[in-house]
């Protein structure tokens, strides 16, 4: 499984998903209709649970292994990135050095994108940073790939998230079902990111939202003995053993408000540390997706 490390050493997305999804397997949604009137897609290693009489039995004969006739029709079901690159995301790791928030929500995100084109979706990305909103249509194709991965690698954590009716203004693209996958730290909520994506999901589409955090921020300590949140402009936190308690018991209620409005609103959070391995988070994000 690819570590951590490799986000801090590379801004290459394509050398991160070549890595992190070598041996995933997994697809973004079920929305392939299968039977008669579908045309042949590709071939595929049998696993089990796989129906025996979609096994290509000339195959096994010519290379002894079991393989699986895949056939798909477009879903019509578009796949939307939203990252939130403000300057809260810059958060580094205080285990892995050149490793920080943004660097795994670019890395998570760019894998989704990898899959979504394999698959044959449309995918789009919406970036928000800086008080705007960088909007990448969706469409098809390892070209429309080459221009997410781009527009993902550029982006940097800066200033603060646009406003409601900005944002609102932008999400034009809930004309038409969406499987929506939002990268954010989430430390502002309620706010216009939250607002929207709760807005999507009433509107039917189905929304995933990846809550990131580092390690020193889930044990609430920092090894410098300092914290400044970088999206309130100037001004450092004395951080010591006497205020963790008060620090963690905030974090605790934030979070909770978090997780409870989002399961009020089935909205699968799923709450992963930027030092765990890309690949195990990915599988998990996937599997919430594959739930409904």
């Amino acid at each position: 499984m690819v570590a951590s490390s490799l986000l801090a050493h590379t801004r290459n997305l394509d050398l991160v998903i070549r890595h992190v999804l070598a041996g995933l397997g997994h697809g973004i949604h079920a929305g392939v209709e299968r039977g008669a009137g579908v045309e042949f897609s590709e071939y595929r290693a049998y696993v089990p649970g796989d129906e025996w009489r979609r096994v290509d039995w000339k195959l096994l004969a010519r290379a002894d292994r079991y393989y699986v006739r895949e056939a798909e029709r477009d879903s019509h079901v578009a796949v939307w990135l939203v990252l939130d690159a403000t300057a809260s995301m810059a958060e580094p790791s205080r285990s892995i050095a050149g490793l920080d928030k943004i660097a795994y929500a670019r890395s998570v995100l760019a894998c989704i994108a990898a899959i979504a084109q394999r698959q044959g979706d449309a995918f789009g990305l919406v970036v928000l940073q800086d008080g705007r909103t960088a909007f990448t249509p969706a469409a098809r194709g390892p070209r429309q790939l080459h221009r997410v991965l781009a527009q993902l690698e550029q982006a940097e954590a800066t200033g603060v998230l646009p406003d409601a009716a900005a944002l609102r203004s932008a999400l034009h693209f809930a004309r038409s079902p969406s499987l929506i996958f939002a990268a954010s730290d989430f430390l502002d909520w309620p706010s216009p990111l939250s607002e929207a994506l709760l807005r999507l999901r009433h509107m039917r589409h189905d929304v995933r939202a990846l809550l990131l955090q580092t390690q020193a921020e889930v044990d609430a300590d920092f090894a410098n003995g300092a914290y400044r949140d970088p999206e309130q402009g100037e001004g450092q936190f004395g951080f010591d053993q006497s205020r963790q308690g008060a620090y963690a018991a905030a974090r605790d209620a934030h979070f909770g408000a978090v997780k409870a409005q989002s399961r009020q609103h089935d909205v699968p959070l799923f709450a992963a540390r930027i030092e765990q391995a890309p690949g195990d988070v990915l599988r998990a994000l996937l599997k919430q997706s594959g739930r409904r």
